[in-house]
């Protein structure tokens, strides 16, 4: 059997194995979970001593997985990391869509005649094209929502100067301005409906849009609601400060566009090269693989790029 073929159908598996323990993980727990915070919000929970020591060997026991529950215990922010992106597939589904795409990318490697070691690279390519694609969605969620975010707040000024209650500018802006923002101000007008404090509520949107502009907003009415104060005011400066900073972020992309430009070319330019020459000369370039200085000079150059690539993504990234 060919090589390639091999090593294709091996990332293929391991990969499937990857996908189907992640699905088990997230879907074993699912339903006693859900019990479990119904029970513990509406009271009816009362742990005995007996469930209590139960329940501390059971965490002791998975505390001492290792490194399985290490791993296991980082994906637990994938469910908001979904809900951040608005993303459509629920986990299980996208998971099976990232074995899908990386048995493609194995596949087209293949057809497409590539050295045997760029198999598993195109696999992996495979598998991290739908996380690049969720964090590209989540990234102009939060980028739809910051720039939303001025005239949401002059809106809610606006509706206190009016006479209005701060939860009525809340429902304004839920019913008035486009998502994402609508979206979320929706979600923290109905929690607040809900019996939960409008402080807790905001910090609850806090936690699902993590934005600086925004914790100033929520830092102000926590502040109103304990000293006093004119609220309208304080909202009206805090969409003046915003809308100054977009200016000004605006100037330093323009005076860095260069720099960033520069980045892209001078990282994809020998991944271009590399893809030109081996269409025109394969044994030329397969000398880096079948040699053992070949492989290392392989190696290095990744590094490089990789030490490059945070290095320009240093002196282009300023922060305002």
């Amino acid at each position: 059997m060919d090589q390639g073929l091999i090593i294709m159908i091996a990332a293929f598996v391991g990969v499937l194995a990857l996908v189907f323990g992640l699905l088990s993980a997230f879907q074993g727990n699912t339903d006693t979970h859900l019990e479990a915070r119904l029970a513990a919000f509406t009271g009816a929970a009362q742990p005995s001593k007996k469930e209590i020591t139960n329940q501390l060997m059971r965490d002791g026991m998975n505390s001492a997985q290792g490194l399985v529950g290490g791993l296991i215990r980082r994906f637990a922010k994938l469910p908001m990391f979904f809900r951040q992106a608005n993303s459509p597939l629920r986990i299980e589904h996208f998971l099976i869509l990232c074995a899908g795409t990386t048995a493609l990318g194995a596949v087209i490697s293949v057809i497409a005649r590539a050295p045997a070691p760029l198999v598993p690279v195109a696999g992996v390519l495979g598998f991290a094209f739908p996380w690049l694609w969720l964090w590209w969605r989540r990234r102009s969620r939060f980028n739809k929502f910051e720039k939303q975010l001025p005239d949401a707040l002059e809106l809610i000024s606006r509706a206190l100067r009016s006479g209005h209650s701060l939860s009525s500018g809340l429902n304004v802006v839920s019913s008035e301005m486009p998502a994402p923002i609508s979206v979320e101000f929706r979600n923290v007008y109905d929690e607040q409906n809900l019996g939960i404090s409008m402080e807790q509520a905001l910090r609850n949107m806090l936690i699902r849009i993590p934005n600086m502009d925004l914790q100033f907003f929520v830092t102000a009415v926590a502040i109103q609601r304990q000293a006093g104060g004119d609220l309208a005011e304080i909202l009206n400066k805090i969409s003046y400060i915003v809308r100054e900073r977009f200016k000004i972020l605006g100037q330093v992309k323009a005076l860095t566009g260069e720099g960033r430009i520069s980045g892209v070319v001078l990282m994809g330019l020998p991944i271009a090269l590399f893809f030109a020459v081996y269409y025109l000369n394969p044994e030329y370039v397969m000398l880096l693989f079948n040699r053992e200085i070949g492989r290392k000079m392989v190696t290095v150059a990744v590094i490089m790029q990789i030490v490059g690539a945070v290095v320009i993504k240093k002196i282009v990234d300023i922060k305002v």
